[in-house]
């Protein structure tokens, strides 16, 4: 199976601190990945490595068979916290603002908006959007470069359980169009639902990594890697 992304033995340090140590990640193409954790087991840190917001200490980063540089952030789209939205300004004008930004096609505003259910918005301002909505416009600003990777940082995060539900139809209809997604969630039915592949981190270290399929009793073998060898005893 092709991987469009792995780490080998990434570390990430600030000062005697160790956020991330040693992780080796395997994402295969056309794929959801789930990355589980508790808050504050060094997911985030993990993809903002990915993302070039911060440089590792050390390790690799091999994105599509080649060592992860700059250059390769125009295939990756990231929705990391909170979307990057203009309040005053529409989902066309949000999205217009960004292909200026980036020097790309305003052809592509229509069709991020289709892909995100937000072609009928017509006028009304993003800070009047539902929080479901702003989440479906900032994918929609991660998806106008084309990505051939989506990173989404606890996407779900304060949503009703309607716009979870919209959310995960709209993750899972990626892989069939060619995009492999990246789902950070320290919430456990939100990945099994979603994710063909899983990851578990733990305070900075991958703890288990594996395919899911219906048999997977994710709650135990969460359990299990969260708590480490200290408590192994199972």
């Amino acid at each position: 199976m092709d991987m469009i992304l792995e780490t080998a033995d990434l570390c990430k340090s600030f000062k005697s601190q160790i956020a991330v140590n040693k992780v080796s990640l395997h994402i295969k193409k056309n794929s959801v990945y789930g990355l589980l954790g508790p808050n504050g087991a060094g997911k985030s840190t993990i993809l903002k490595m990915v993302t070039g917001i911060m440089h590792p200490t050390s390790g690799r980063i091999v994105f599509n068979g080649h060592s992860w540089s700059r250059g390769d952030l125009k295939e990756i789209g990231a929705l990391i916290e909170t979307p990057p939205l203009y309040e005053n300004l529409t989902a066309h004008e949000n999205l217009k603002a960004r292909t200026l930004a980036l020097g790309l096609a305003s052809s592509r505003i229509d069709e991020v908006l289709e892909v995100v259910h937000l072609r009928n918005t017509g006028k009304k301002k993003a800070g009047h959007f539902s929080l479901g909505m702003k989440q479906r416009l900032g994918i929609a600003l991660a998806l106008l470069s084309n990505p051939k990777l989506l990173i989404l940082d606890e996407p779900t995060n304060g949503l009703d359980p309607i716009g979870i539900q919209d959310l995960r139809g709209l993750i899972r209809s990626f892989p069939a169009q060619g995009i492999t997604v990246i789902l950070s969630s320290h919430i456990l039915s939100e990945v099994e639902q979603t994710a063909d592949d899983i990851g578990i981190i733990s305070n900075g270290k991958l703890g288990y990594e594996s395919e899911i399929n219906k048999d997977t009793d994710l709650e135990r073998i969460f359990m299990k890697a969260v708590a480490g060898p200290v408590r192994g005893n199972d």
